[in-house]
């Protein structure tokens, strides 16, 4: 390396002690023996790599935010315990990209300062054990979550313009430090080398916006409505989920659904429960701590009676949300008992807002008798069938035949060629932008779920889905308008501005350096 003039010994000092824990003076003699090495360098290579694995991960932890309430809940399935993991995820990844970023940029002001790159080998040791960290964290998501990576893919839709105009900024700056390492150097190889990386990231850069592709690039006069909201088990961030509460929360949402799981106790009376167990969302330890592990099929509906399927809402909080709850709205919560569907019917119908179940478990050996004993329930509580959203595929000939009025709503894509699918609830993942509008196009309603964050509500909004089930109702309520929308001819006036300003930059840069 050359010897140019570098910073002054106070600012050396300061980047140097917490980069490679030496204490130094500005004297040459000092730092003999403190010069940047191929193997320093290799380092900074491992460093900046690190840096970029944990940027990404970031990316996914908080992407994988909207589904996170569903993780939460396998994990209590799993070891009966309760906590809300999305705030571990977000302080274990807030701590590894902080120190990853502040490394990287005492390397990069170290290197405009013509200092030496001599990483402590305490350092070398947490960098390993943070990109180990990340791709356990991936590996994880990639076995366990797969569907997630879907999300991801989505996901780009709403941020790739953003990500464009960041990524080109980050490189940019970039210009500094590397024209400062190009003029100190003597190797002409590697001067050649890293030009050529450098260049050619730059117009990969530039040109990537030819292969972005998002539905919210548009005219607004093109947007179409805004998806009707349905309640995932009602408003469950407002209300103990799948109560008589939950459901009245969500018709204060404007929501036009209520979406709910059923199933049907041991005396026959159908009721409102999503897990096949009563211990996440009951007190069912406590009042028959010998039957807790049983399935909710398995009590009669005098039992379910004297469970309490609120406090827990109020313990566990399963949702930052509930810490804002009025006292009016706590006290409420804590009353809360499981409700029949003869109640719930009763509380739509009077709402005048539909109804949209599961049946569960599907697997029982009694579920012919499950869907005929619903069907009564419905056809008794006198609610106009059209508000009734049929879910189950078991039975459902037989549904068609006692209830012609029901609107069936199938878990699945149609088939080619089929005509009797007109409504479809699936996964967001599992449409994509472009079956949207064609099935919008066949006169097709589309359900999607469970979308929570207004990003993703903004995408589908755009791609022109019929409805969406959340848990956020109250949130995607107060949206007026996708959090953004451009015309085409304003992305690439964006598009070319911000490329011309960062190629102007990156010459100044280099003339400056020089």
């Amino acid at each position: 390396m050359a010897d140019l003039p570098g910073c002054c010994s106070t600012c050396a000092t300061c980047l140097l002690c917490p980069y490679s824990c030496q204490w130094i003076t500005a004297k040459k003699e000092k730092r003999k023996g403190l010069r940047t090495t191929k193997y320093d360098c290799s380092w900074f290579v491992f460093l900046f790599c690190v840096f970029l694995f944990t940027l990404v991960w970031l990316y996914f932890a908080v992407i994988i935010l909207n589904d996170f309430h569903n993780f939460n809940e396998f994990i209590f399935r799993q070891r009966k315990l309760w906590l809300d993991w999305s705030l571990v995820l977000l302080i274990a990844t807030a701590v590894l990209i902080s120190y990853s970023s502040v490394l990287l940029v005492l390397a990069l002001c170290l290197q405009l300062c013509g200092q030496p790159l001599k990483l402590h080998w305490v350092h070398k040791i947490l960098l390993i054990l943070t990109a180990l960290v990340v791709a356990a964290a991936f590996t994880g998501l990639g076995i366990k979550w797969a569907e997630e990576w879907k999300s991801a893919r989505i996901s780009l839709q709403a941020t790739g313009p953003f990500l464009h105009i960041g990524a080109v900024g980050g490189m940019t700056l970039l210009a500094w430090p590397l024209a400062s390492f190009i003029y100190r150097t003597r190797s002409t190889g590697l001067k050649v080398f890293l030009l050529l990386v450098y260049c050619a990231v730059m117009i990969a850069l530039y040109l990537a916006p030819l292969g972005i592709t998002s539905p919210c690039i548009m005219e607004e006069n093109q947007l179409p409505p805004k998806p009707a909201l349905v309640g995932h088990r009602g408003a469950p961030m407002l209300a103990p989920e799948n109560t008589l509460m939950s459901l009245h929360k969500a018709v204060d949402c404007d929501v036009q659904v209520f979406e709910t799981d059923v199933m049907v106790s041991a005396d026959g009376i159908p009721f409102l429960m999503h897990d096949e167990e009563l211990t996440r969302t009951t007190n069912v330890q406590a009042v028959f701590p010998e039957r807790a592990a049983l399935n909710s099929t398995a009590f009669n509906w005098t039992d379910l009676q004297q469970l309490d399927a609120g406090s827990w809402f109020l313990e566990r909080r399963p949702f930052p949300t509930v810490q804002s709850l009025s006292p009016g709205d706590r006290k409420e919560a804590a009353k809360q008992r499981i409700p029949s569907l003869e109640q719930a019917l009763e509380a739509a119908k009077h709402s005048n807002i539909s109804i949209m179940f599961d049946l569960r478990p599907e697997n029982h050996s009694d579920y012919q008798n499950f869907v005929n004993v619903t069907l009564r329930v419905i056809l008794q509580s006198d609610i106009p069938l059209q508000q009734v959203l049929w879910l189950p595929d078991g039975f459902r000939e037989d549904v068609k035949q006692q209830a012609p009025g029901v609107q069936h709503v199938y878990g699945r894509k149609r088939l080619e060629n089929e005509e009797s699918v007109l409504h479809v609830n699936l996964p967001y993942q599992d449409m994509s932008s472009e079956e949207i509008k064609q099935y919008r196009q066949d006169n097709i309603s589309v359900n999607l779920y469970v979308v929570n964050q207004p990003w993703l509500f903004s995408v589908l909004w755009c791609s022109g889905v019929s409805s969406v089930t959340t848990n956020a109702c109250q949130v995607l309520k107060e949206m007026k308008h996708p959090i953004w929308l451009l015309p085409s001819s304003t992305y690439f006036m964006i598009w070319i501005v911000v490329d011309c300003v960062s190629f102007l930059i990156i010459i100044w840069a280099f003339f400056l350096m020089k």
